[in-house]
């Protein structure tokens, strides 16, 4: 969390009142809530609503289950939290590199005249990968259609994209944990629940880590061109050492990378990692103690037995080229131990 969050966060427990209360006190925590709001949106560059949630998986579902729409469209490698709120819909499918087929997505939506709401990942969790919003979005559009944006990996490091919905965690871009938000573009397309947030997310708003949002959001994020360095230099490294480069040649997002090592399946890797003290994950790091075969490289045609062989890589504000260093030396050992076993 970055210091600016942390700091407004610790202001705002100091005076806490609830928003919704009508006394003095709860009215001064409004206008904190309220403030919280436009600066986010302005941060963010968005002229529409933004709806407080706890968090992404929060504002995915709310999108997903209200959004005025007879049918939903999600990209075959979306984030778990999208495959659950959606169910069983239709998957776009994508290219080996994890890119949404348009002409495929074209088919779907011209396949029935229902109003469809089109969820895709700009960035995606596993592989970095970055979608071609704006081009989607003119698909999506033609029709009359609803585009979802999940940009929790995405917003505040890159501009955000025409959407109808676009959804954003705090946490992503340094904001504190158990907050995000749902940005609407006219709330005209999203059905009320009643309660809190102009009677769209029912329950006590959470003024702190809206105020600690704000405060991380506005900071500046200088960092990306760094993080982007030490990426490329990370590829290199590994491609170096005989490692594959998850879609290597597909655009993607600094923050995040996936990587191969033929011969030692990821959850030994990561024990291995973890003992030399360095945290990676296999898959999404929000599902990666589930032991599933990822669900993103499937979509992408990788095989089980070598999506096994691979982790995923995170750099954020705190990482530094010496991190990066070491990651390479515990990858060579372990990598030369592999090669060792296949000899």
């Amino acid at each position: 969390m970055l210091a600016e969050a942390r700091e407004a966060m610790t202001a705002a427990f100091a005076d806490w009142a609830n928003p919704s209360s009508p006394h003095g006190e709860g009215r001064s925590a409004r206008a904190a809530l309220e403030d919280a709001r436009e600066r986010t949106k302005a941060a963010l560059d968005w002229t529409g609503e933004l709806i407080f949630t706890s968090g992404a998986s929060e504002a995915i579902a709310l999108a997903i289950s209200c959004a005025k729409a007879e049918r939903v469209i999600v990209g075959a490698t979306e984030h778990d939290a999208v495959l659950r709120a959606a169910g069983d819909v239709e998957r776009v499918p994508v290219d080996s590199e994890g890119r949404i087929d348009g002409g495929k997505l074209n088919w779907m939506l011209a396949g029935a005249g229902e109003r469809a709401l089109v969820a895709v990942q700009s960035a995606n969790s596993e592989t970095g990968v970055l979608q071609d919003l704006e081009d989607l979005g003119e698909r999506v559009h033609v029709g009359g259609n609803l585009l979802l944006a999940d940009c929790s990996q995405s917003a505040g490091k890159l501009p955000l994209p025409s959407a109808d919905f676009v959804v954003v965690s705090a946490h992503k871009l340094g904001g504190p944990p158990g907050i995000g938000a749902l940005l609407v573009k006219d709330l005209a397309d999203l059905h009320a629940l009643g309660g809190q947030e102009r009677g769209y997310r029912p329950g006590t708003e959470n003024l702190p880590a809206a105020l600690g949002f704000a405060a991380a959001v506005e900071a500046p994020h200088g960092w990306m061109d760094r993080a982007s360095q030490l990426r490329e230099h990370l590829d290199k490294a590994i491609e170096a050492e005989g490692g594959t480069v998850v879609a290597g040649d597909a655009k993607r997002i600094p923050t995040i990378a996936s990587y191969r090592m033929p011969g030692m399946a990821a959850n030994a890797q990561l024990i291995q990692f973890d003992m030399a003290g360095i945290a990676v994950s296999a898959g999404s790091a929000c599902s990666s103690g589930s032991l599933k075969p990822s669900h993103v490289l499937a979509a992408m045609g990788w095989d089980d037995a070598d999506a096994g062989e691979v982790v995923r890589v995170s750099l954020g504000p705190a990482t530094s080229r010496k991190d990066v260093y070491r990651f390479v030396d515990v990858w060579k050992r372990l990598a030369k131990e592999a090669k060792a076993r296949a000899a």
